[in-house]
Parts: C-alpha cells; sequence; structure tokens
C-alpha cells in the first residue's frame, strides 16, 4: 500500500473490516474480505470476492496466511493435521491456481508465497506445519517452472524466528528455547513484520522480472550460522 497498489486483505473476523478501514483513514487504498480458508468452499469464495474488489483483475499475490498446531509427531492429533494442511498449503494451491489463470491470460503477475525456516529443518512438534511449508517451497519451484515463460514470477519468502502471536510461546525471556534461539541469530534479535518489506516489494517489482523459483530467507543470519 506504501507503494501504491490498492489492496485486498482476508481475514478470519469482522476484524479484517476495522483493519482495512483503519489503512484507509491512513490514506491507503484497502478492502476486506471475511473467509476461513481452512474450509474449501470459502477459499474459492474468497478469492472471488478478492477479485470483484479489484474490479475484476489481480497483479500480486501474497499468500500470507497460515495457522500452527503443537504436538509431538506420534501424539499429533489427525484433524488438527487436516487443518494445518488445509489452511497452510491445499489453499495456497488453490490461490496460486486461481490467480494464475487471470495473470496467464494477460501475460503478466506477480506470487509471492510465505514458506518458513522449517522449509530447510524440521523443527520440533510442527509436524504439520513442517510438512505444509516443505510443500510450499516445492510448490513454489514447480509453478515457477509452469508459468515464468508466460510472465509470471513466482517466488517465495522464508522468515526467520518473527516476533509474532504464532511465536508467543516461544517469545518468553525465560524459555531456554528462546535464548537458544537468539544466541544463534547473527542480528541478535527476532524479526518484525517490518523486515519482511523489502524482499515483497522487491518480489513484487518489476526488479525481480528474471527471479523464479527462488525461496529467500529473511532470517537475521539465522540459516548460516
Amino acid at each position: 500500500m506504501e507503494c501504491g497498489c490498492e489492496v485486498v486483505i482476508v481475514g478470519t473476523s469482522d476484524k479484517v473490516f476495522e483493519t482495512a478501514d483503519e489503512f484507509k483513514k491512513r490514506g491507503f487504498s484497502c478492502h476486506g474480505v471475511k473467509a476461513d480458508f481452512s474450509v474449501r468452499e470459502q477459499v474459492y469464495r474468497g478469492f472471488e470476492q478478492c477479485i470483484e474488489k479489484l474490479g475484476g483483475d489481480v497483479d500480486i499475490l501474497v499468500n500470507a496466511h497460515g495457522i500452527q498446531r503443537r504436538h509431538s509427531a506420534e501424539e499429533f492429533p489427525i484433524a488438527e493435521w487436516d487443518e494445518v494442511m488445509n489452511v497452510n498449503l491445499n489453499s495456497v494451491f488453490i490461490l496460486c491456481q486461481e490467480a494464475a489463470k487471470i495473470m496467464l491470460k494477460k501475460g503478466y503477475g506477480k506470487i509471492i508465497n510465505i514458506a518458513s525456516m522449517v522449509s530447510w529443518f524440521g523443527g520440533q512438534t510442527v509436524p504439520a506445519y513442517s510438512a505444509a511449508k516443505g510443500g510450499v517451497t516445492q510448490m513454489t519451484k514447480e509453478m515457477s517452472n509452469d508459468w515464468i515463460a508466460r510472465g509470471i514470477n513466482v517466488n517465495a519468502i522464508a522468515p526467520g524466528y518473527m516476533a509474532t502471536k504464532m511465536n508467543e510461546a516461544l517469545l518468553d525471556e525465560k524459555n531456554p528455547r528462546y535464548q537458544q534461539i537468539t544466541e544463534r541469530i547473527p542480528a541478535n534479535r527476532w524479526g518484525t513484520g517490518d523486515d519482511m518489506k523489502g524482499c515483497c516489494i522487491f518480489l513484487a517489482s518489476h526488479a525481480s522480472d528474471y527471479l523464479g523459483g527462488a525461496i529467500i530467507p529473511v532470517d537475521g543470519g539465522y540459516l548460516v550460522k
């Protein structure tokens, strides 16, 4: 939005409309759509509503949604496995597919998926999340192979450890795991949403026209230590 884009944001509650209104008050062009991406029908309908808000067209898709469920692998409930897969992987495929149908007609588009550090390593007590993010990584590469010659760039950002609600349990400074993670980050801090902006703007712009299937870590140097 800071770069002048008209944006549609999607959320699972009415708060998404409040958020969109807050951006509008700041002078941005922003719309809200309510949808639950764990329900397949709502993925399709939510996408349709987004396109309606944008007047029937889309140039950039950012798949930034996701959920987390924590259990050891032997105890992981299959219902929660399905929920994580539906939100973190299946809906991403559907949204990429639907956006590409529009983008391919005009020979231009940018798709930005959100992968994860667990695209490279397994993590602990997050088998569904790790499997889904591994799938997003490989899907990003495959879709790039299919579409880059036809004008669509498909790439992904892999955030490191971010100070977000999803990581709330890890952010307690008394938690030994928090200390272990922080000590490994060369930047000596956890990431924030603002740390993602530069990479996202690059991937959404013409500066990335020759980039395809890249998985870009935004992790404060975590992976290389």
